[in-house]
């Protein structure tokens, strides 16, 4: 009976460390959370993406406390996540940085490492506060896909007089003449201080005699971010 009792209480210790672990790693979390939050850029935002980040390290640290000391329990629960996969593509690769960073502190959190998982945790924070204000690997130039559409043949050699005049990387793509309509596309490239360039270059382009449609379009990979 003594021996049974010794096994289900749980020493006081523990029951401590466990506790001051589990809300830290969730407060851990949560200040990840909220720098990828105010630090992300792009157009694939999930808010999804904020509750995993938020309750991943909390995760990991309870499955740290579950296998600390226990190679047969650590090695059976390394087998069983073996198998789970990640069926949701990840289309940012900063993303998988920041769910590195959770499981990172999760673990340093239920190794009791809890000094360091908190040093971590403030000094990543304000390198990415500092990266997203400096604006760091956003690219320096623009990229636009020029359509131009209209009647008379002839015009045509206008509008390229014009796409050719400004501060531009200019290349024809595709040059399509069907009886008297015809239809040309152009790839400009241009640097991010001469995006004014642009405009007025589709004002142009529509005070050309015979145009019908001036369309400009932004790559995918070349969304602001």
């Amino acid at each position: 009976m003594d021996r049974l009792i010794r096994i289900i209480v749980v020493p006081g210790d523990l029951v401590m460390n466990f506790f001051i672990s589990m809300v830290l790693a969730l407060g851990l979390g949560l200040l990840i959370a909220v720098v990828y939050r105010y630090t992300h850029r792009g157009m694939n935002y999930e808010s999804g993406f904020l509750s995993t980040l938020a309750l991943l390290a909390p995760i990991v640290t309870l499955v740290m406390f579950f296998i600390q000391g226990d190679l047969v329990l650590s090695l059976g629960l390394v087998g069983s996540l073996s198998i789970i996969r990640f069926r949701t593509p990840i289309k940012d690769t900063r993303d998988m940085v920041f769910l590195f960073w959770s499981i990172a502190i999760g673990l340093g959190v239920g190794t009791l490492n809890w000094t360091i998982s908190v040093f971590a945790t403030l000094v990543l924070s304000i390198f990415m506060a500092v990266m997203f204000l400096a604006k760091y690997g956003r690219p320096l130039h623009s990229e636009y896909i020029l359509v131009v559409a209209g009647v008379d043949p002839h015009h045509d050699s206008v509008v390229e007089i014009v796409v050719n005049s400004k501060r531009a990387n200019v290349q024809l793509r595709n040059h399509e003449v069907e009886g008297d309509t015809w239809e040309v596309t152009y790839e400009i490239r241009l640097a991010r201080a001469h995006e004014q360039d642009i405009r007025d270059m589709v004002a142009d382009l529509k005070n050309i005699v015979g145009v019908r449609k001036v369309s400009l379009l932004t790559p995918q990979l070349a969304l602001p971010m």
